[in-house]
């Protein structure tokens, strides 16, 4: 087990320090000394165990409790003085101590190897306590992570039944009006299903499937549209196989579909720019929204706000910001854009921020 291993390593850690202080003083015998040595670590060790992973823990708050762990604190003294040198004198009449010092009277040997004790528990203690913060560090880390894993897993399990829905609401509209392309987009949501059922269930993604499902996104989209729809998307991207956690960009394009040309009544449009280069994100997304009422408030929808939260969760170095009347996520200012009149959306990543 994990203490077993730990106590050994321990022990052997003691019993190489201790024989190297001998190696300087004792170095004529220090093989015989090394041989006494490991009799007592094995000792101490075994008393370690007994006093840190039992006797400790029967002090708690009931006087029962206390009395017993003094009377066994008092025990384990006694093992660790009197019992070591029982111990030292058992190997020595079997011939495998040597004894260093024979003329010594029993109090006095006692007293002799007693600061082996000492040091010896001192050592372990300072270790144990070393250990212990070590591992309740690798225990929170752990619990982060998982904790950070669920939320994630639960993120992606809202965003994707939302997306679904808004998609089903589009594909219903084209069939309520009979219309010849239904069944396309049907096909098309098939292959955006597979995509996120096969494809997504990873950590990362390539940029280039990012894009494949981005295009078939935006193709189903526009079954609804006629000609008047203009969508432009430029791209400049250093390697296509660049990895990004899958469907980060969708929900921006379909905030765009959704909050903005679905309600724009006269020239609708989208214009997309991605850039990757040297690790660095940058998506941009301008599209066409009516002016708002001064009662209307612009809020968080349910795609963004998981995508916000997502990236506080995946990269310690990104901005999300939007212009629009009021505030939906950052004010930024935007030279030159009529108010009211277009929805801009910025994204910008540190790929190498990844948590």
């Amino acid at each position: 087990s994990t203490l077993v291993k730990f106590y050994f390593w321990t022990g052997l850690g003691f019993f190489l320090l201790y024989s190297f202080a001998e190696f300087f003083e004792y170095r004529s015998t220090i093989s015989s000394r090394m041989i006494n040595s490991s009799l007592l670590v094995l000792y101490t060790t075994f008393l370690h165990y007994l006093f840190f992973e039992h006797a400790l823990k029967l002090f708690r708050l009931k006087w029962s409790n206390i009395l017993r762990g003094l009377f066994v604190v008092l025990a384990l003294l006694l093992l660790y003085s009197f019992g070591l040198y029982g111990w030292r004198c058992l190997w020595i009449q079997l011939h495998i101590y040597t004894d260093f010092t024979p003329n010594l009277a029993f109090l006095e040997g006692v007293a002799t190897h007693a600061p082996f004790s000492l040091a010896s528990i001192t050592f372990f203690a300072v270790v144990r306590n070393v250990y212990n913060n070590i591992r309740l560090q690798q225990v929170t880390q752990q619990l982060l992570l998982e904790k950070k894993e669920a939320e994630l897993n639960y993120l992606k399990a809202q965003t994707n039944p939302h997306f679904l829905f808004n998609t089903l609401n589009n594909i219903y509209s084209l069939a309520r009006d009979k219309s010849d392309l239904a069944p396309e987009s049907v096909l098309r949501l098939s292959k955006i299903l597979r995509y996120m059922l096969y494809e997504t269930s990873g950590d990362f993604i390539s940029m280039e499937k990012e894009l494949r499902i981005i295009d078939d996104y935006i193709a189903l989209e526009k079954l609804r549209y006629d000609e008047s729809l203009r969508i432009t998307f430029k791209k400049d991207i250093e390697d296509i196989n660049q990895g990004i956690p899958p469907l980060l960009l969708l929900p921006l394009i379909e905030n765009a579909f959704k909050h903005g040309v679905a309600e724009t009544r006269d020239d609708p449009y989208i214009d997309m720019e991605l850039s990757v280069q040297q690790q660095q994100l940058s998506f941009m997304i301008r599209n066409s929204a009516e002016p708002l009422s001064g009662k209307e408030e612009v809020r968080e929808n349910i795609g963004l706000s998981n995508l916000r939260r997502q990236l506080t969760l995946l990269y310690t170095d990104f901005t999300l910001s939007a212009k629009c009347k009021e505030p939906l996520m950052k004010i930024e200012d935007w030279p030159g854009v009529p108010e009211d009149s277009e929805f801009i959306t910025i994204l910008k990543i540190n790929l190498s921020s990844h948590v």
